[in-house]
């Protein structure tokens, strides 16, 4: 018997831990390419960091600041699926039934915000550090 994947979890781990690949490896195992992609961001932050250290911040730790803002947008994807499409693709063989509830949509607001919070700040810091040189900051 399979077991149950719950999707406000997943949508948890989406958000919080998406840059490191975590809802992947709650969903599709230890061996899922898009988790392992998602997780190499971190070495090649710190390989970015270290070959090239006048680099800003932001543009070394640019692949792992991608892959969690893919995570954020992840979550959106993950806790908007309606609860049997959900079931029909995760947990066929579970015997359970998702149900969703507040807490799931309290998740999605912080996700909308959080995202929005998050991709706004990139550009913004991405347009100072090349038009400006990083006047601003």
């Amino acid at each position: 018997m399979q077991t149950h994947k719950n999707k406000t979890f997943a949508t948890l781990l989406a958000l919080l831990l998406g840059g490191l690949g975590a809802h992947r490896f709650y969903l599709k195992g230890a061996r899922d390419r898009w988790g392992l992609l998602h997780l190499s961001t971190v070495p090649l932050s710190l390989l970015l960091r270290e070959t090239a250290p006048a680099l800003p911040g932001l543009f070394s730790a640019g692949p792992l600041v991608l892959s969690a803002l893919v995570g954020v947008l992840v979550a959106l994807v993950i806790g908007l699926t309606p609860d049997e499409k959900w079931d029909e693709r995760y947990n066929a063989g579970s015997g359970r039934q998702s149900r969703s509830g507040w807490p799931l949509a309290v998740l999605l607001v912080l996700a909308v915000g959080g995202g929005a919070v998050g991709l706004i700040w990139t550009i913004a810091r991405t347009f100072d550090l090349l038009y400006t040189g990083g006047a601003y900051g």
